[in-house]
């Protein structure tokens, strides 16, 4: 909205500085600023009054060390990020800007269903919360409006440089491959000859469904322990951020070779936005934690990540960028499957690690939760150094 403002008074009214919100830079800083200031003062605030209403976590006894005083402890702290991260992003950015109305719904839209997860726990009393089958039907419906809007939306198109230097925009399904020097991908590849191109969009679809699920479920699982899901999101979140700009940037973006997307330079401002939310809340939630994120937060988190990929043609970089969300889920996978497995064969369950998701098997070690949480984040920065490593290693 400030953009608007300051354009009209910068281009109409001749005010001088007013300008200077034509720098996507300048915004993105402005809302990494306003989005720590708001988590670090109104969470405080939040925290209390999810406290007056008893709205405290449920805790299962599962053997961890220190699991069981965390009991009472406030949920719902994804409140926090999620206002944190809508504010500036309003004030700030192109709200008119195709990419920011789909971040924007991402982050709603998920962020209702996990509102809907946390009070059926609190206030319903329900530990179960809400059912697997209608979170999975969140995580589709969303699925679908990103697929068919990253089709369908005459916005949205990417840019070819031809040698002489000229230009053509055109709507493309074509995605970047990391690690290779000829690193595009069009997922018309992906239909089978006697099918017609126009009916690519339900493949589209389905791997964007797919993708969204998978990235969701996997920071939901990796909120376990005090700061791991929030911490690990503001390092993805700044890779994804130098993607989003390099990506929206014509001269960096011929520089390095990597596919220029007409308007998507604006995503800086809503992953600036976004860092700033997940660290004002670490404020609160790093060890002891004072609020839980829930599911309102740890499945916003993960379908904004996930829809930020998508949406800059990055999707193929999620298992490295988010590699700590895959393991998390992978380690859940592998404890179920091999328990099943066995069971059938020899009669009784037996188990991978001492306990899944992988963070509860290094508690079980009697590793501290301190030491669990900067370990997997040194991993998270690593992981990132490399994804954006990618840019010019093929």
């Amino acid at each position: 909205m400030l953009y608007y403002l300051f354009e009209y008074l910068d281009k109409t009214l001749n005010i001088p500085g007013a300008g200077v919100f034509q720098y996507i830079t300048f915004r993105a800083f402005a809302a990494i600023i306003t989005s720590l200031g708001i988590a670090a003062i109104w969470g405080k605030s939040v925290i209390y009054r999810l406290q007056r209403l008893q709205i405290g976590e449920e805790i299962r006894d599962l053997g961890l060390e220190g699991q069981m005083a965390k009991k009472g402890t406030p949920t719902m702290g994804g409140f926090i990020i999620l206002l944190s991260l809508l504010i500036p992003t309003l004030l700030f950015s192109k709200i008119t800007n195709v990419y920011i109305v789909l971040l924007v719904t991402s982050a709603i839209w998920l962020g209702a269903v996990g509102f809907a997860d946390d009070y059926i726990k609190v206030f319903k009393k329900n530990k179960e919360g809400l059912s697997g089958k209608f979170k999975v039907i969140g995580q589709i419906g969303l699925g679908i409006i990103v697929g068919l809007t990253m089709y369908f939306n005459q916005h949205i198109k990417v840019r070819e440089f031809a040698t002489d230097g000229t230009f053509v925009d055109h709507k493309s399904l074509v995605t970047t491959v990391p690690f290779m020097k000829d690193n595009q991908f069009d997922y018309n590849m992906l239909l089978p000859s006697f099918i017609p191109d126009e009916y690519v969009w339900i493949v589209y679809v389905l791997v964007v469904i797919f993708i969204i699920t998978a990235v969701s479920n996997g920071a939901n699982i990796t909120d376990g322990i005090d700061g791991l899901a929030a911490g690990t999101s503001v390092i993805i979140g700044i890779a994804l951020a130098i993607l989003a700009y390099v990506s929206g940037n014509k001269v960096i973006s011929q520089y390095l070779n990597v596919m220029f997307i007409p308007n998507s330079g604006e995503l800086a401002v809503f992953c600036a936005a976004f860092v700033g939310a997940c660290i004002g809340f670490l404020w609160y939630n790093a060890y002891p934690a004072q609020v839980f994120m829930g599911d309102t937060g740890s499945l916003m988190l993960g379908g904004v990540i996930a829809t930020l990929a998508i949406v800059i043609r990055k999707e193929m970089l999620i298992p490295v960028l988010c590699g700590i969300f895959l393991i998390e889920n992978l380690s859940v996978i592998i404890q179920v499957a091999y328990f099943k497995y066995t069971k059938r064969k020899y009669g009784e369950g037996r188990r991978v690690f001492l306990m899944s998701p992988l963070h509860h098997h290094f508690q079980k070690k009697n590793y501290h939760e301190s030491k669990i949480v900067i370990r997997f984040l040194i991993v998270g920065i690593i992981l990132a150094v490399l994804s954006l490593v990618t840019l010019k290693l093929r």
